[in-house]
């Protein structure tokens, strides 16, 4: 049997030990480690629960990827067509991990009511469109369906059925310009159906859904002509590398572009939450060692005697430092358990439950704070801590090597 393990055991167990004047300083290095786990599993998963939260809301609106034509401007309209007839539509076969691909197009329009009137634009989707990633933002009525013929139902976000006093089956008409603005322009009516509310107000406030086919009768465009194509792919960690792949397989006077570069300023903005969790994660190990040291050094005092009478019986001062590294490990452990315990219940009680929620949601996009429970931060999250305290528990246990055995056992 490995001894010094046994000796270590011997000790915890005792309730000398229990009861002994580091107990209290065991205790608090405990606290420190298990309160440094809440906090730093808390900051993982509501960082990454916020930009998961705000990717897809994103992504919901404009895919992962873009394609559109050289020539189409910077603006949220479609100006010059890109045709249907590609080798990479309706389905992208040559670029493995694109889930789907769909055309679109836009129009910027103006709702008139009897009493006020709103500019917005036109998004105009056809049969292709995936509704399951604009689903989780329907708050009221339900989806349009533009299988059939040309249909006049539309989509709003809350934001503007708020500020134009609409309710769910209201319709009202939307004004279009010509390419010559001395000409009478389009007037199309449309009715709603159904209310979103994505929480991202750049989104809400600029676009409504509606029959792709509008877009193309008001543009003037044949029916295989579209303003752009979205794309979505399996894996959003791989959008670089598949950016790189799609644009390779797209024709030459086809531009593609990222979601990261359309909205550049938001995904810079929350990449800053990945530098504030590291500093969180540095600064917890950093307390939760230093009160682990403070621990182990209290304990090392208090088993001055047992350290001389080890030497003296021949007892290496490495064989020694186990004893106390060993003792060292089970309280790091002790404070890991009760640490994941009390952190992950906390995460699992807003993830159900949604008990906290942000003071001002149009700031973070969102009005609940996001949780992201994964197994593979909290894994990686415990054993680095776990090898950063018993790294920085090898220096103070350096003592021991310094203990003269005959001193030792003469200590009080």
């Amino acid at each position: 049997m490995n001894y010094e393990f046994f000796i270590a055991k011997r000790i915890i167990g005792s309730k000398a030990y229990k009861s002994s004047v580091s107990a209290p300083i065991i205790k608090i290095g405990i606290t420190a480690i298990s309160i440094g786990i809440i906090v730093m599993l808390i900051a993982i998963a509501t960082g990454l629960g916020l930009q998961k939260k705000v990717r897809e809301k994103v992504v919901a609106f404009n895919g992962h990827l873009t394609i559109n034509n050289y020539d189409s401007n910077n603006s949220n309209e479609s100006v010059f067509p890109v045709s249907t007839e590609q080798e990479f539509y309706p389905i992208f076969k040559s670029v493995e991990g694109v889930a789907h691909i769909q055309a679109v197009a836009t129009k910027f329009g103006v709702i008139r009511t009897e009493t006020d009137f709103e500019g917005t634009v036109l998004k105009g989707v056809g049969n292709d469109y995936d509704w399951s990633y604009l689903k989780a933002f329907l708050v009221d009525g339900r989806l349009p369906d533009y299988t059939g013929d040309l249909n006049n139902e539309v989509l709003i976000s809350t934001y503007l059925a708020n500020r134009l006093n609409f309710k769910v089956g209201d319709s009202f008409q939307m004004v279009f310009a010509k390419d010559n603005i001395d000409d009478i322009p389009f007037i199309r009516q449309f009715h709603i159906v159904g209310f979103f509310n994505s929480g991202f107000q750049d989104i809400d406030k600029t676009f409504m859904i509606g029959d792709l086919r509008h877009v193309q009768r008001l543009n003037k465009w044949d029916s295989n002509q579209v303003g752009n194509f979205e794309v979505f792919i399996d894996d959003f960690s791989q959008l670089k590398a598949m950016d790189t792949k799609i644009r390779a397989a797209t024709p030459s006077n086809t531009n593609t572009q990222t979601i990261e570069e359309k909205y550049y300023t938001t995904f810079e903005w929350i990449k800053i939450f990945d530098n504030n969790t590291y500093g969180i994660i540095a600064i917890m190990i950093i307390v939760a060692g230093i009160n682990m040291i403070t621990a182990l050094l209290v304990l090392i005092l208090e088993r001055t005697q047992m350290i001389g009478i080890l030497k003296a019986l021949g007892s290496s001062n490495w064989s020694i430092r186990k004893v106390f590294l060993y003792n060292a490990t089970y309280l790091i452990c002790l404070g890991l358990f009760w640490g994941n315990l009390i952190g992950l219940m906390l995460l699992f009680i807003q993830k159900q439950f949604s008990v906290l929620k942000f003071p001002d949601p149009e700031q973070y996009y969102v009005s609940i704070i996001p949780v992201h429970i994964g197994l593979d931060y909290i894994i990686l999250l415990n054993i680095g801590t776990f090898i950063a305290c018993f790294l920085m528990l090898m220096i103070p246990s350096i003592i021991i090597t310094k203990i003269s055995p005959v001193k030792a056992i003469r200590f009080e």
